[in-house]
């Protein structure tokens, strides 16, 4: 065998062995009844869980409360399928959080809350096109 395919195996194998070993890092967005499942079969990852910030009708975010040590916040999330869920956020608010669109929490339940370790924010684009009233 040429010393080039012994190079392009051992190439082969190195990349496979990456892909085998962060698949099982991989993680799909679920729903809080979902996550709420995984965390009581004994799942010890982070789960994704996607949705929006809980609104009045008006529009107006409701249910943003202030952590004891005024760092940390709570805030109410509605996932995709219509659940609400108190989600705990140990760091100080992102920017532009009320604004967001989606958001996207990853973390996972103790008791009866969940606790995000990180929050993604889908925010409104910039580039959207706007309506014009003449």
């Amino acid at each position: 065998m040429k010393k080039s395919h012994i190079f392009l195996l051992i190439v082969i194998a190195v990349a496979i062995g990456i892909i085998v070993s962060t698949a099982d890092d991989a993680s799909t967005y679920v729903g809080f009844s979902e996550a709420w499942a995984m965390s009581t079969a004994g799942n010890k990852k982070e789960i994704h869980v996607v949705g929006q910030l809980k609104k009045d009708p008006n529009g107006h975010i409701i249910g943003i409360k202030e952590g004891e040590d005024r760092v940390s916040f709570s805030f109410t999330m509605v996932d995709d399928e219509g659940k609400e869920q108190e989600v705990t956020y140990n760091q100080p608010m992102p920017p532009d959080f009320t604004r967001s669109e989606k958001v996207v929490v990853i973390g996972s339940y103790k008791g009866d809350v969940f606790h995000a370790s990180k929050i993604i924010l889908k925010c409104p684009s910039k580039y959207q096109e706007e309506t014009i009233n003449v």
